[in-house]
């Protein structure tokens, strides 16, 4: 079985009444659900917010943690750096992350990628289409090509990010922009996934093909070594591989 932890900010859903209409179980729980769903007994989820101790992301947590979601928008800086720490040891010891939407501009997301994340956007209520560019890619199981999102935030070229390992999804609006919606890497021994549908006006969480993406991602952030930071050894004599 797999430990799932969906953090949110849980910021907009506390004073935003729109947002609270889409999301009124808030939208880490929607998330929640949603994996609950498409899993079923393969995961146990449990969720954790900005607002608690730790944020919810204490060592004993995150040691009980196979993959972690993040979402969150507002409240960027609002992140305790030693918690963001903590959980780029996670990752690169094995833990795997899906960085969701906004998350591109999260602490931990900038601190894997090492880049500023940066990107154009457009909040106009546009038609995204999603479309798969890696065929037979396992986070792609069972999703249509293109995927329609009736709604939804643009974000455009260019995203300053490193070049992703795999590419599974690029998405195209009205305006005629295309993004990298869709990116995979490897930090560590950890897996990151980069997922763009998700913006709080829109009832992306809710669409059963976004469920089915964020339910292929756990399967393939998942840990697939024990989880262990990778070191340094110091080769004693030259001639240590024929003695062994």
């Amino acid at each position: 079985m797999l430990n799932v932890t969906v953090w949110g900010e849980n910021v907009h859903e506390q004073d935003d009444a729109a947002v609270q209409k889409i999301y009124p179980d808030t939208m880490h729980e929607t998330i929640a659900a949603g994996l609950r769903a498409k899993l079923g007994d393969e995961v146990k989820v449990r969720t954790a917010w900005l607002q608690q101790p730790e944020h919810g992301l204490t060592e004993e947590v995150l040691a009980e943690t196979d993959v972690l979601t993040w979402w969150g928008h507002r409240a960027h800086g609002d992140v305790d750096d030693a918690v963001v720490e903590r959980v780029q040891e996670a990752v690169l010891a094995g833990m795997g992350l899906i960085a969701l939407h906004s998350a591109h501009f999260s602490k931990i997301f900038k601190k894997l990628m090492g880049t500023t994340c940066s990107l154009d956007w457009r909040s106009d209520n546009d038609r995204e289409l999603l479309w798969t560019v890696a065929a037979g890619h396992p986070i792609a199981a069972g999703v249509p090509h293109p995927l329609v999102i009736g709604q939804e935030e643009m974000y455009g070229e260019l995203f300053d990010v490193p070049q992703p390992d795999e590419l599974v999804f690029v998405s195209s609006f009205s305006g005629g922009e295309v993004f990298r919606s869709g990116c995979c890497y490897r930090r560590g021994q950890g897996r990151v996934f980069y997922f763009r549908p998700g913006d709080q006006e829109y009832p992306t969480y809710h669409q059963p093909e976004i469920q089915q993406i964020l339910a292929n991602a756990v399967r393939w952030a998942a840990p697939v070594v024990p989880r262990k930071l990778p070191d340094v050894h110091h080769r004693a004599t030259p001639g240590w591989f024929d003695q062994a």
